[in-house]
């Protein structure tokens, strides 16, 4: 089955309208310019309710490591999504992941404009840290959640060669209508998605929810 994962949550309703409408995980925004952004206690108090199934995701920008790792901790997120410097960082850490983040599981994101021309380098180290590569689409100055899409078409045979090395995860400009398109394009192990859902930055519509998992699910019979 595709990985569906629901980001953006701020609220115990919306991440439960998630567990039910059969997500397998939800995100949780760390960044001071998202709309998005929750606190950690917040995050905790959620992530408390929720089943042990669910992966919870902490979503990460340019915070240094041990900063993602007091979040882990205080929150217990399951694993880490990580944008800009703090993959870096952590690809330059000799520890293994669990040890330098708090979790095993990490998903850096790239921006999906830099597949346009071809693939990128995945090292060995890499690989063997990561949980899955998250291809997104930044823009307007934010890190996600923007709704716009990156260029499908010109990135499509990278981001299938790099799902032979390692599993990908599909995200930008994702909603109901689109989506079945995403999984017949890529073949993603996972695919991940906030204002496509959302009644507003924030907050979620309950039937856009539903209506973009059971969509997942439909299309998971065709590809």
């Amino acid at each position: 089955m595709t990985w569906v994962k629901i980001c953006g949550i701020t609220n115990l309703e919306d991440a439960l309208v998630a567990v039910d409408a059969g997500a397998d995980a939800v995100g949780f925004v760390f960044y001071e310019k998202s709309p998005r952004k929750v606190d950690v206690e917040t995050a905790r108090d959620i992530v408390a309710k929720l089943p042990e199934k669910i992966e919870k995701v902490g979503v990460f920008v340019d915070q240094t490591a041990d900063e993602v790792c007091a979040t882990v901790r205080e929150t217990g997120f399951t694993a880490v999504q990580l944008h800009g410097k703090v993959a870096e960082r952590v690809w330059k850490d000799p520890r293994p992941a669990e040890q330098c983040l708090g979790v095993a599981k990490i998903i850096p994101v790239i921006p999906g404009s830099s597949l346009e021309n071809g693939g990128v380098f995945v090292s060995q180290r890499t690989h063997e840290k990561i949980f899955a590569l998250l291809i997104d689409a930044p823009g307007n100055g934010l890190v996600g959640g923007t709704g716009t899409k990156f260029d499908w078409q010109a990135a499509q045979g990278a981001v299938q060669g790099l799902g032979l090395m390692v599993p990908v995860i599909v995200a930008g400009g994702l909603n109901v209508s689109n989506v079945s398109e995403a999984m017949e394009l890529f073949h993603p192990f996972g695919v991940d998605v906030a204002s496509g859902v959302e009644a507003n930055p924030g907050k979620k519509n309950p039937a856009k929810v539903r209506a973009f998992v059971s969509a997942v699910r439909a299309a998971e019979k065709r590809v």
